[in-house]
C-alpha cells in the first residue's frame, strides 16, 4: 500500500534557494518519487540504465537511501526479487544512513553491506555506503581501509575523495589555517593521480573549503567566509589557480557530466567570489547556473550567488 498523501494544508511556502541532494539528475528524481510510493521498478530500471558508472551509481545509491520510506519499499522488492543485488545495495545503504540518524544499530548496517558486497564484488558502492557510515562513526584505520577498497574498485570514485576530504580536514583543529596540514596533501596528491580531465582536479579547493567549515565551527574563522583571509592567503590563490586553469581547459560537454562536478565548480566558483576575484567568478557561476552546495557554502543568511550577481550588475552599470 502506498503511503498517505500530504495532509491538506501543508504550507506550499518554501526557500527560494535549497539544496537538494539529487542535483541536476531528473531521472533520480523522478525514481525517488516513485519509490516513495512503493513504485521500487522504476529505481531498478534507474540502476540497470546507469550500470557501471560508478560515480553516478554512488550518488544515486545514496541519495535514494537518505529517504525515510526506502527501507520498506526495498524489503518488498527483495520479497519480489530476492536475488537482485541492486536491492541488497540499497538496503545496506539506507541502513547506514538509518544509523547515522540514531534510528538503527551500525553493526546491522554494517553486516547489511557487506552482505551487499558479496554479491557484487566489483561494485564499489557497498564500500561507498561503509565509508559513508565510518567517516562519522569509524576509527581512523577503518576510514582508510574503506577508502582504498572504494578506490580499489574505482580509483577516481568522486563521492569517496569528498568523504575522505571532509573527515581529513577535521585532524586537528586547533592547529588552524596551517599550510602543511595533511587534508591539503591529501588533495594535491588525489589531483596528480587522477587523469587530466578529472573533476578531481578541484579536489584542493574543496580541502580548503573543508578546512574552512572546521575552523568556522570552533570560532576561529567568521561564519561569513567573505570577512575571513582564508582564501586570500598565497597557498589558496595557488590552488584555484590551478583548479580555475583546469575548469578553463576542461570544458566537458553536458552530456558527460556528472551532477557532482557541477558541486566542484560551485565550490571554485564561490572561492573566487570570496577571494574578490569577480570575473573569474562570473565565468563559473555563469557556466554552471545557481546550483546549491552544502555546507560551507550554505549559509542561512549570505547567498554567494546573490552576492555576486549584485557585483557584476554594479561594475556594469559603472562601465
Amino acid at each position: 500500500m502506498s503511503p498517505p498523501p500530504p495532509p491538506l494544508g501543508r504550507s506550499r511556502k518554501r526557500a527560494a534557494h535549497t539544496f537538494d541532494s539529487a542535483l541536476d539528475d531528473s531521472e533520480l528524481a523522478g525514481a525517488r518519487a516513485a519509490l516513495a510510493q512503493g513504485r521500487w521498478t522504476e529505481v531498478r530500471s534507474l540502476f540497470a540504465d546507469t550500470g557501471d558508472d560508478w560515480d553516478r551509481r554512488g550518488h544515486r545509491f545514496d541519495v535514494l537511501a537518505q529517504e525515510h520510506s526506502t527501507t520498506a519499499w526495498t524489503r518488498d522488492w527483495l520479497l519480489a526479487e530476492p536475488e537482485s543485488a541492486d536491492a541488497a545495495v540499497l538496503l545496506g545503504y539506507a541502513a547506514v544512513h538509518l544509523a547515522l540518524r540514531g534510528k538503527g544499530r551500525s553493526e546491522q548496517a554494517r553486516e547489511a553491506c557487506r552482505e551487499a558486497a558479496a554479491l557484487v564484488p566489483a561494485d564499489p558502492t557497498p564500500w561507498l555506503a561503509l565509508l559513508t557510515l565510518e567517516r562519522t562513526l569509524g576509527h581512523e584505520e577503518d576510514v582508510v581501509r574503506l577508502f582504498d577498497e572504494v578506490r580499489h574498485r574505482h580509483p577516481e570514485h568522486h563521492h569517496a575523495h569528498h568523504l575522505m576530504v571532509a573527515r581529513l580536514a577535521e585532524r586537528r583543529p586547533a592547529a588552524g589555517q596551517d599550510p602543511l596540514h595533511e587534508v591539503y596533501d591529501f588533495a594535491a596528491w588525489a589531483a596528480e593521480q587522477a587523469p587530466a580531465d578529472s573533476p578531481l582536479a578541484v579536489l584542493p579547493v574543496i580541502a580548503h573549503a573543508e578546512r574552512y567549515r572546521v575552523l568556522a565551527t570552533i570560532g576561529s574563522e567568521p561564519a561569513d567566509p567573505a570577512a575571513s583571509e582564508h582564501w586570500t592567503g598565497r597557498r589558496a590563490r595557488q590552488v584555484m589557480k590551478a583548479a580555475f586553469d583546469w575548469w578553463l581547459e576542461w570544458e566537458m560537454p553536458g552530456s558527460r557530466a556528472h551532477p557532482r562536478c557541477r558541486v566542484d565548480l560551485n565550490f571554485l566558483a564561490h572561492a573566487k567570489s570570496c577571494e574578490g576575484r569577480a570575473a573569474e567568478a562570473a565565468a563559473l557561476f555563469d557556466r554552471i547556473g545557481r546550483h546549491a552546495t552544502k555546507d560551507p557554502w550554505s549559509y542561512p543568511d549570505r547567498d554567494p550567488y546573490k552576492a555576486f550577481t549584485a557585483a557584476r550588475d554594479a561594475a556594469l552599470g559603472a562601465a
